[in-house]
Formats: structure tokens, C-alpha cells, sequence
């Protein structure tokens, strides 16, 4: 034990949420361990608003491609197109973004390895030892010791199951997508489309999103005894990319709500999807995943500074008073208009309107509820109602 390393912070897990908190961390000075699993991507659509390209400065050459448009299409092939007006989305490859960001990191001063995280225990001091399978040690198992823990390792978190009480009750969709060699011809790759069809998903969408030379196909379900990766075939029959390369598959739990409670009161805080942070309706993850790592990381850098756990349970605070609003909202939404294909079909009617479309441009980009333009509220109200009434046709 006299031996052993130890760490300020371990950081376990290197996405997008984990790599941040170690790169904020090790700027701050403290000493970090950067644990990630080898051979991991996340099914992901790729997605980055323009807050996350600002807050967490993501160079332009990250971008592989840039959205300027959705559409969204119903379940009897009526399509809503939604351009964005007068900006962009960014579009990743999460094997190469991920592996910026931890290289990111590592710059910052943080220690990588790569390795599968086993368990906690105690050393007869009180603090915790990480222990993990790694290929490079010797009998295979190592452990290392640390004044904090970040469990950034995913859906249903290896880590939180240990260490924090109500992690393993989580609710999960389950994803998977097919990276597939994009057309090049009759294909246009500054669109993504979204397809709210009960026979691709009886419960999420479908979704095509370019990423310039390759294009991600992808769907989700909570609904146990569905085949996503049928959902996926038929999805690339309907898009017309049924002849498109395949270059890889890859599937994973993802959570649809924030956990209750983040950390284990004493040297353990959880970010990301182990902490449940995708946003419902859309499941968008990237942005919260990294805002959830810098909240964790400052609530960590609180925690050794002072030597009070409580600042551990400020993140989650944070979090949930930031964006906590627009979770409940959208978890609503997902429960209402995902239902049944007639509400979808009411919904993708609904996505045309010019109010509606600029106020979810507007939220999404900025990762805020829109205040402004009441009466642009207003007659999204009444228009909504009118759907909801059956006054007005898909």
C-alpha cells in the first residue's frame, strides 16, 4: 500500500463529460487520473449547439459537418422542414471527438490509462482505492488511490451502483446506430432528418445525421421485445441508404432522467449519463454531459479545497437549477407526442409552424427556455390546442 499511486481526483470514464471534469481539474492544479475503457464510442448522433462550440471551445477543424437545417418526418411520410436561420449546428464523430477531448486532458496535465474500472475500497486510513483491469499490469488488476472520485462511466455506472444509493434504478432507452459511407450523390449533407414513425420506434424517433464523408442511422427504444436494429434497416429503406457502406455498429443504454442523487455524501460525485443527464424527447447528451462534468469538476475542486462533502451535492444542485425546467418540459412532450403515430403525425403538422420553429431553434441553440415574443407563446398555445382538439388536420 506504501506504494501505491495516488490521486488527487480519478476521473473513471473518458467521454465527453469525464474528459472535461479532468481537464478542468488539472488546470486547477490538482492531480488527476483519467481512466476510459479501450475500444468504446457511444452511439450518438453528433449533435453540438453553438453553446457548447462556445463554453467549451471546440475548434472548427472538430467539425465534420455543419447542420443548417432538420426535417422532420411523420408517420404517413409528410415532411417538416425547419432551416435554421442564420446559424448552424455542429456535427462530431464521437470516435474522434472523444479522443480529442481526452487528449485535451492529458495536455492539461491529467495522467491517462486505459483500462475497466473493478471496484472501490477502503485503505485503513478511510480513503479511497480504485481498482481496475488493465492490460499493461501485471495479474491484470491495479489499484490507485484517491481523495475524489468521478464516476463518468456511462449508463448504469459501475461506479454509481457501487457507490451511490438509487443508481441502478436509472430508466433506460436503448440506442443503436450504423455509421454508414455517406452518398454522394442525392444527399444533402446539412440536413439532419427525423423520423417520428411508431414502426421504426413505439416510443423515440429514428434519426439520419450527416457527418460529412459518413452519416449516422440510428434509433432508440424503452419498449422492451422491439428489435431497434430492424428498426434501423427499415429506417435506412426509407431514407434510401439501404446500398450505403457500412462501417460500423455500435448500441448502449441511454438514461432518460436525471438520477436523484449524484454523489455518496463523502468522496463520490457522478456526471453525465451515469448521472442521467439526456435530455428527454430529443436525447440530446452531448452538451449536458460536458456542463455536468464542469459542474462536477468545480464541485470536486470545492470538496478538496475545503474538506466538506457537502459541495459534492452542489453539482447536481447546479444542474437541475439550470436546466432542470427544460428536462420536465420536454419529458412531457416525449410522454405526450410520442404515444401514438396519430399524435406524431400532429406533432411533425405542429414543426412547420414559423413560431414554433424559431423558438426551438432558439432553446436548442442556447440551451435556454425562450421569454421573449409572448405572443409568439401565445399562438403556439391556441395552435397547440387546436391539434390536441382535432379543429384543425395533420
Amino acid at each position: 500500500m506504501a506504494s501505491m499511486e495516488s490521486f488527487d481526483v480519478v476521473v473513471v470514464g473518458g467521454g465527453p463529460a469525464g474528459s472535461t471534469a479532468a481537464t478542468d481539474l488539472a488546470r486547477l492544479g490538482h492531480t488527476v487520473l483519467l481512466l476510459d475503457r479501450a475500444g468504446r464510442i457511444k452511439p450518438c448522433g453528433g449533435a453540438i449547439p453553438p453553446r457548447l462550440i462556445e463554453e467549451f471551445a471546440i475548434p472548427d477543424e472538430q467539425l465534420v459537418a455543419k447542420a443548417r437545417s432538420a426535417r422532420m418526418i411523420s408517420p404517413s411520410g409528410r415532411k417538416a422542414d425547419m432551416p435554421i436561420e442564420g446559424g448552424f449546428v455542429g456535427m462530431v464523430d464521437r470516435e474522434q471527438f472523444d479522443e480529442y477531448l481526452r487528449c485535451r486532458a492529458s495536455l492539461a496535465g491529467a495522467h491517462r490509462r486505459t483500462g475497466t474500472f473493478d471496484r472501490v475500497e477502503r485503505d485503513d486510513d478511510g480513503r479511497a482505492v480504485v481498482h481496475f483491469r488493465s492490460d499493461e499490469a501485471e495479474g491484470g488488476t491495479v489499484g490507485v488511490r484517491a481523495r475524489a472520485i468521478i464516476g463518468a462511466d456511462g449508463a448504469l455506472s459501475a461506479v454509481g451502483r457501487q457507490c451511490v444509493p438509487g443508481a441502478d434504478e436509472v430508466p433506460c432507452v436503448y440506442a443503436y446506430h450504423e455509421i454508414v459511407r455517406s452518398p454522394k450523390q442525392d444527399f444533402d449533407g446539412s440536413r439532419c432528418d427525423v423520423y417520428y414513425q411508431g414502426q421504426l420506434s413505439p416510443d423515440f424517433y429514428g434519426w439520419v445525421f450527416p457527418h460529412g464523408d459518413t452519416t449516422s442511422i440510428g434509433t432508440g427504444t424503452a419498449t422492451k421485445g422491439f428489435s431497434i436494429r430492424q428498426g434501423t434497416t427499415a429506417l435506412r429503406e426509407a431514407a434510401g441508404l439501404t446500398g450505403a457502406e457500412t462501417i460500423r455498429r455500435e448500441g448502449a443504454p441511454i438514461p432518460m432522467k436525471p438520477l436523484r442523487k449524484w454523489d455518496n455524501g463523502r468522496d463520490v460525485v457522478l456526471a453525465g449519463d451515469a448521472a442521467g443527464v439526456v435530455a428527454p424527447a430529443s436525447g440530446e447528451g452531448l452538451y449536458y454531459a460536458m456542463t455536468g462534468g464542469r459542474l462536477a469538476a468545480e464541485a470536486v475542486d470545492s470538496f478538496l479545497e475545503t474538506g466538506d462533502a457537502r459541495a459534492l451535492a452542489t453539482a447536481r444542485k447546479r444542474f437541475m437549477k439550470a436546466h432542470g425546467r427544460v428536462f420536465m418540459i420536454l419529458g412531457i412532450m416525449q410522454r405526450f407526442w410520442y404515444a401514438s403515430d396519430k399524435r406524431r403525425e400532429r406533432f411533425v403538422s405542429i414543426c412547420r409552424d414559423p413560431d414554433v420553429q424559431h423558438l426551438t431553434w432558439q432553446a436548442y441553440m442556447h440551451k435556454k427556455l425562450v421569454k421573449a415574443k409572448p405572443m409568439a407563446h401565445a399562438r403556439i398555445f391556441f395552435k397547440d390546442l387546436a391539434h390536441l382538439c382535432g379543429i384543425v388536420s395533420p
